[in-house]
């Protein structure tokens, strides 16, 4: 996998590691990939422990970064493939999509955790599964499900926490964001210009008194006619021109 070449499939890579014994090495790849029991997590893991310690030596500020990526398909039998949003080709496409969760600074980056993103019409086809071997525990999840699983996962074995970014699809869930603050992260992500919220002169209702009665008191925002949310472009509409700077990431 890690030696030059271009297509990484199996079969090209048998050809170029075993050019005298194609077939054999074909068979012996395609087991490990498609039979072999082996965890990539622990894969993973081990590789953070070689990797992580010198990266975070350079700099001690490290951010963690949420995305997935699609791969594009021809076929219909490979594990997860469906008509869905491809961000490689910026559109909706045939193909497989993986979260991720790196772990970065500007010396580089690392992923920690990588997990294929099963569509819930492939989760509920029995057969389809079947045919693919996908595990029987594995069951459906939302891309900020798998996300937070990844971000807990990498809490649970002690990695330093990071500023969480990520683009709009996960930052626009409102429960999404609120999970991070529950687990004392910071972040940083993307939202719909749509996106409603608390700015300057628009506040919530203020909270009511407990009741003498008893009951769970309210701790959630209140809104009436008088306090009601703006929208983030509204916000940024509202701004002026100097709280603004344009900020190149690269040439060409």
């Amino acid at each position: 996998m890690l030696l030059p070449g271009g297509r990484k499939s199996v079969e090209p890579m048998a050809a170029r590691v075993h050019p005298q014994n194609v077939r054999s090495a074909h068979q012996s790849m395609h087991h490990l990939v498609a039979d072999a029991d082996w965890s990539d997590q622990a894969l993973l893991a081990a590789v953070a422990a070689q990797v992580l310690p010198p990266l975070s030596r350079k700099s001690a500020a490290c951010h963690w970064i949420v995305d997935d990526t699609g791969f594009s398909k021809k076929g219909v039998h490979s594990v997860g493939v469906a008509r869905q949003y491809c961000g490689r080709l910026g559109k909706t496409d045939n193909c497989q999509v993986a979260v991720s969760l790196s772990i970065a600074n500007e010396h580089g980056s690392l992923p920690v955790g990588y997990r294929l993103y099963l569509p819930e019409q492939w989760a509920q086809d029995t057969v389809r599964r079947k045919k693919a071997g996908v595990p029987d525990q594995v069951v459906f999840q939302t891309k900020t499900a798998l996300a937070m699983d990844q971000i807990d996962s990498a809490l649970a074995t002690g990695i330093a926490a990071g500023v969480v970014l990520a683009d709009a699809a996960y930052g626009t869930e409102t429960h999404w964001r609120d999970q991070l603050s529950e687990r004392g992260l910071l972040y940083m992500v993307g939202v719909r210009s749509n996106t409603k919220v608390w700015w300057g002169s628009h506040q919530p209702a203020p909270m009511p008194p407990a009741s003498p009665k008893g009951g769970r008191p309210r701790t959630r925002p209140m809104r009436d006619s008088a306090h009601a949310p703006i929208s983030v472009h509204e916000v940024a509409q509202s701004l002026p021109a100097r709280t603004y700077r344009q900020v190149s990431w690269r040439q060409g």
